[in-house]
């Protein structure tokens, strides 16, 4: 494993992180601290119990590059532990309709999301297998451009396209990128993901279409579309004030040029397009019909297979019609290469999702779903809006929403409507969505981007540079404050 330079190389305490941000998870879940509901359980045996399963399992999941063993598999166990739980206890008190409902919603929300992200990364392997990747990869060492060049390029793309493409496809799109152009360099490899995770988080905070917290608070009426956009200088100092640090420890030196003369294999470049059709879809289903994104995506994933039937019904013709050109020419290069045309297939495309990731994600959102129908969420924003100034209690859910993810986080907020001013809902949003990169498990840009650069981009490799993170939290926290504190007025 690459070493950090001195200035940065952590003590063990920071290490300990992960561990540090549970308590106050921990804290809530202490008798006397319990709020009004059906069952509540936050001060049984039982909730107790599950929270400790729910740490155990994370506990397995940062020891993932030690124990050598898949993210996936502790928090699926965690989720059926937990939820059977639940299920026990409401069907000892005869209300197991209730559990079950609760169960379903939780599924579906984790469904919306898990098809989107396989619709998103069948397109990725989808371009990769047709070589696109290969292509700009190719382009950019033909261009000669250097680490740092490449660090600032993919970045800023990722701030750039995700507040359009969500901050999950962006982060997808540039972690392929980035794979392919350093490939083997692990130690870019990792600072360069880090930057697209803190950058494509950034970019999903000031808009409505950017991420799925965002969303919410968008369709709940709670902030304006064009509001949003107030965020913008915020989102870019949160990018900026890690990536100009980690820019620093860049090493000056270009990667291997390999002379290879990379071409598109058919139907690479429309299989892009189809792309970018399949992110106008999904944003009009939301804007026009006011359905979930997911359903465009899923239009998208159909035009994907009608396309491919089509470039397999019109493979013996195009073979045909190219081989005649080129014997024309007298083109033996093209000639060999037409030999390796293959059909192409979008179901070995699916197949070749990163089913690790999205069997983590599973496990992650039912945990914190179980967790949440016990009390626990729901108690921890009591605790917090209850007791706390409404500025410290969205800073806190923000650090807090790097660990148990923030969708389920905002949700418990979006649940309870407490009574805050514009720029409150402002900062949860903006602390919620930008709050993710602290952890690299905290989004589902970094949970995505883990299972895409595997070995490269790992758990403690994000977590050596939270301080550097943080640094980003923080400024664009004050930031927010400064620029609109005309928003903070009493609601």
């Amino acid at each position: 494993m690459n070493q950090l330079p001195m200035p940065l190389r952590q003590p063990r305490s920071l290490r300990r992180w992960p561990f540090l941000l549970l308590v106050p998870l921990l804290l809530v879940s202490l008798p006397g601290w319990a709020m009004t509901g059906e069952l509540n359980l936050t001060s049984t045996g039982v909730g107790l119990f599950a929270v400790a399963i729910f740490v155990l399992a994370y506990v397995l999941v940062i020891a993932e590059e030690k124990i050598h063993m898949r993210k996936s598999k502790p928090v699926l166990i965690a989720a059926g532990i937990i939820w059977g739980l639940v299920g026990w206890v409401y069907v000892q008190n005869g209300m197991s309709e209730a559990s079950e409902h609760a169960f379903r919603m939780t599924l579906l929300e984790f469904t919306e999301l898990m098809l989107f992200l396989l619709v998103a990364m069948t397109y990725i392997n989808a371009m990769e297998e047709r070589r696109v990747f290969d292509k700009l990869r190719s382009w950019m060492l033909l261009k000669g451009f250097n680490y740092k060049t490449l660090f600032w390029l993919t970045g800023g793309l990722a701030f750039v396209l995700s507040p359009i493409a969500d901050n999950l496809t962006t982060a997808l799109l540039m972690c392929a990128v980035v794979t392919k152009v350093a490939e083997g360099d692990k130690r870019f490899i990792n600072l360069a993901c880090i930057n697209i995770v803190i950058a494509a988080n950034a970019g999903g905070a000031f808009s409505p279409f950017g991420d799925i917290t965002t969303l919410m608070v968008w369709q709940a009426g709670l902030v304006e579309f064009q509001q949003f956009f107030v965020l913008f200088l915020p989102a870019l100092v949160n990018f900026l004030v890690p990536a100009v640090i980690m820019s620093l420890f860049i090493k000056d030196a270009k990667p291997e040029s390999v002379h290879e003369d990379v071409w598109l294999k058919r139907g690479a470049r429309r299989i892009v397009l189809l792309f970018l059709l399949t992110i106008v879809t999904a944003v009009l289903c939301h804007t026009l019909l006011h359905l979930p994104p997911v359903l465009g995506m899923m239009t998208g994933l159909g035009y994907l297979q009608f396309f491919g039937y089509y470039l397999r019904r019109s493979l013996p013709r195009s073979l045909e019609r190219k081989r005649e050109r080129y014997s024309r020419r007298g083109d033996d290069k093209k000639l060999a290469q037409l030999g390796s045309v293959v059909p192409f297939d979008v179901f070995s495309r699916v197949a070749r999702a990163e089913w690790d990731t999205l069997l983590f994600f599973y496990g992650v959102v039912m945990c914190v779903g179980g967790l949440g129908f016990m009390g626990y969420l729901g108690l921890l924003s009591e605790a917090l809006y209850g007791g706390w100034d409404a500025t410290w209690a969205n800073i806190t859910l923000g650090v807090v929403s790097a660990l148990v993810d923030n969708i389920p986080v905002m949700f418990a907020v979006l649940t309870m409507e407490p009574e805050m001013s514009q720029g409150h809902w402002l900062l949860i949003t903006l602390t919620a969505g930008v709050g993710g990169s602290l952890l690299s498990i905290g989004s589902a840009a970094g949970v995505a981007v883990m299972g895409q650069a595997r070995g490269a981009y790992t758990f403690m490799g994000h977590l050596r540079w939270m301080p550097v993170i943080a640094l980003g939290y923080i400024a664009s926290i004050l930031v927010h404050l400064w620029l609109n504190a005309g928003t903070f007025a009493a609601a």
